[in-house]
């Protein structure tokens, strides 16, 4: 293996690893770390300020079996195919392949998928988001109302390694594919960023905010954290 380090922030490098590696040069690093982009389903290596390509390849080697693990152990990227169980904001879901069907919608514990099958996930994919948009913006609100906030906008994003984040400006944003996972799951991850809105932290305030609007979110952090990967096999 042979690594080269070149200018600018981030770069990949094609390696004779049977994989890919993404390096990142941190000016804040203070040590070589190692992460897996679930997402794009690649590790990452992030370097501090003064590195040589001898360290960073050394490091990377005794890390080799460790990220062919982690690579393996993320579930198969896969489409939304005609007949698939889905599970859509807590309800769930038969996806069906209907041609007739003018658009898609939820009918009877189904996602009627209308239009040619060649469509069929990217009009499931179109449909989640916007319909979770909106249901996430619902809770959203009415959670911040209980403890006296409001929320300016929601979002759904492609995050790579974050379910969801809050910013000053009252704005959150929510990993679109958090929308798939259990509702009390939902419930947790809605609580923890409507949270941030009163605490800008992760304080004993912070937890006990979390605790007052999901008093189960242990379930929901735990399971996000053993299974949240699951979620990614939706591209």
């Amino acid at each position: 293996m042979k690594i080269t380090l070149l200018t600018g922030p981030t770069y990949e490098l094609s390696q004779k690893l049977g994989f890919d590696i993404k390096i990142v040069k941190s000016p804040q690093a203070k040590r070589l770390t190692l992460r897996i982009d679930d997402k794009n389903r690649l590790p990452i290596l992030t370097l501090p300020r003064y590195c040589s390509a001898r360290k960073a390849e050394a490091f990377v080697e005794t890390h080799r079996d460790w990220i062919r693990n982690m690579l393996a152990r993320l579930p198969a990227a896969t489409h939304f195919e005609n007949g698939d169980s889905i599970t859509l904001m807590g309800q769930k879901l038969i996806v069906m392949h209907a041609p007739s069907q003018r658009g898609t919608c939820l009918k009877d514990g189904f996602l009627l998928v209308g239009g040619g099958a060649e469509f069929l996930h990217r009009r499931v994919g179109d449909f989640i988001k916007k319909y979770a948009a909106a249901e996430l913006y619902r809770l959203s609100v009415e959670k911040a109302r209980l403890i006296g906030c409001a929320v300016h906008k929601v979002s759904l994003k492609d995050t790579r390694s974050r379910w969801g984040s809050c910013s000053s400006n009252r704005n959150i944003n929510y990993n679109w594919r958090i929308v798939l996972a259990p509702a009390h799951v939902i419930d947790y991850l809605v609580s923890h960023e409507v949270a941030h809105l009163a605490h800008q932290d992760h304080s004993p305030a912070f937890w006990q905010c979390v605790a007052e609007l999901c008093p189960d979110f242990e379930n929901g952090r735990r399971w996000l954290k053993v299974r949240g990967k699951e979620l990614y096999r939706y591209i």
